[in-house]
């Protein structure tokens, strides 16, 4: 036998190679189970949740939250909420059509996952996005346009109403929304609009996802000063349900 045989047909560096093959196969398989622990589709369409599986998803893991509290994943806690929405068809994984008001039904672009409903903190704390006006080491620099004031137009050209405050992000140092109060309002008049979803020109600040009149209907938070993380992705889920269901035209092909 040559130098590094074990027998006739087997040899160290062999041995060495099998050895690696099912390391990384293993490492494979704790991975995929691992990557099913959160963020991971654990229902099966038109079935609902689906059975513990020891094999491809891990024993639940608790994790200490960073503000106080934990959290055990995965839960297998399925998503309890109603669908407002139709099959087009009655085979799994079939388009779904909203059979109400598809902006705030939560289905398609305009869905929203179940977050916290508590507002998104920075390492030290403190509540992470709040208005301009509560913390005074932020303004608008001398020279950017201040929106404040500024006339909001809808998609259809319309005013829906004006820009009367900006709300930070603490932690990113970044404008994230726009407070819009609505044209003839005076009770619960306040909306938020995510300045991504907004262009300024001619100092008007234009929004092309919804119309002006649907501006009524975006999620109002709890709290005057605070916005949650689950109103957050509602309001999210809003703007982006309006790039497909704010007219019928835009369900429509484009050729």
């Amino acid at each position: 036998m040559g130098k590094g045989a074990v027998t006739e047909y087997i040899d160290v560096a062999q041995i060495a190679l099998y050895v690696f093959f099912l390391f990384f196969a293993g490492l494979i398989w704790y991975l995929r189970r691992e990557d099913r622990r959160e963020g991971y589709p654990l229902e099966v369409d038109g079935k609902g949740m689906s059975a513990h599986s020891v094999l491809f998803i891990p024993d639940a893991k608790t994790f200490n939250l960073p503000h106080g509290g934990t959290v055990q994943a995965p839960n297998l806690r399925a998503d309890t909420r109603p669908v407002k929405a139709s099959r087009r068809t009655e085979y799994p994984g079939t388009p779904l059509e909203p059979t109400g008001d598809p902006l705030a039904d939560a289905v398609g672009p305009a869905s929203y996952a179940q977050r916290a409903d508590e507002p998104d903190r920075t390492f030290d704390g403190h509540v992470k996005i709040v208005p301009m006006a509560s913390d005074s080491h932020f303004h608008v620099a001398e020279e950017d346009p201040d929106p404040r004031g500024m006339d909001v137009l809808g998609a259809d050209g319309e005013v829906a109403g004006k820009i009367n405050e900006i709300w930070v992000d603490r932690a990113e140092t970044c404008i994230r929304y726009y407070e819009l109060k609505l044209a003839g309002s005076t009770r619960n008049a306040n909306r938020l609009l995510p300045v991504n979803c907004v262009r300024i020109n001619n100092n008007k600040v234009l929004v092309n996802s919804i119309l002006a009149s649907q501006f009524a209907g975006v999620p109002r938070t709890k709290n005057p000063d605070q916005v949650t993380l689950l109103e957050e992705d509602m309001i999210m889920g809003y703007y982006a349900g309006g790039r497909l269901y704010a007219t019928p035209d835009r369900q429509e092909p484009l050729i």
